[in-house]
């Protein structure tokens, strides 16, 4: 490019507000990281409703579904255990508590009511403030007080386990923010550098 296209596109670049690009791209990081902190927000909302549907054996389902549909859809959702992690993120310990019981239960047919009165039982003694297994050994010391036997149960992890992945971008608020965030900054650093280079480029020719 020769010496007066040059300094046509640098007397060009220097008309374009291209400082208005990073202070744009500014405030639109903002405005995504509150739109993540957001996202964040509404997924423990809607985990926190899982807990709760679990313990008043409600909709788990539904609860589910809406937990799974919002963190496959939005970013800075993530549920997943990790491969350091000990044990998932969601973990129905009174789903599990029943699916044991009913287990239990079918094992020793004719023996329901002792399950059903091992459980009122010990609702009663151990507050819901304590884990589904600690609940579980005072119904087995129930029943076992009954005489009635009773087997080692072993209940799929995912039935009452579960772990959710979200996506690394997503077409919502956060999302969008961050990718025009993304395209000011380069904007405004190709206009930037353009500028540095084309006047290194005079001043050396000017020599």
């Amino acid at each position: 490019m020769d010496k007066r296209k040059l300094n046509n596109f640098l007397a060009l670049s220097k008309k374009v507000p291209y400082w208005g690009f990073f202070i744009a791209g500014v405030l639109l990081l903002f405005i995504s990281v509150f739109a993540l902190r957001a996202n964040n927000q509404r997924m423990i909302e809607l985990k926190q409703a899982v807990f709760v549907a679990d313990e008043q054996n409600g909709d788990v389902e539904k609860a589910l579904t809406d937990l799974r549909e919002y963190v496959y859809s939005h970013m800075n959702t993530n549920l997943t255990s990790g491969d350091n992690a000990i044990r998932p993120p969601i973990q129905l310990k009174y789903r599990y508590e029943r699916l044991v019981i009913e287990e239990k239960a079918s094992q020793n047919i004719g023996n329901e009511s002792i399950y059903t009165d091992a459980q009122n039982f010990c609702e009663q003694q151990i507050s819901t403030g304590f884990s589904g297994r600690n609940r579980l050994e005072c119904i087995e010391e129930y029943v076992d007080s009954k005489g009635i036997t009773t087997t080692e149960v072993n209940i799929p992890d995912d039935i009452y386990k579960f772990d959710f992945v979200s996506p690394s971008w997503s077409p919502d608020l956060a999302g969008f923010s961050l990718l025009a965030a993304i395209i000011s900054f380069i904007i405004f650093g190709f206009f930037l550098i353009s500028q540095t280079v084309i006047k290194t480029t005079l001043k050396r020719n000017n020599h």
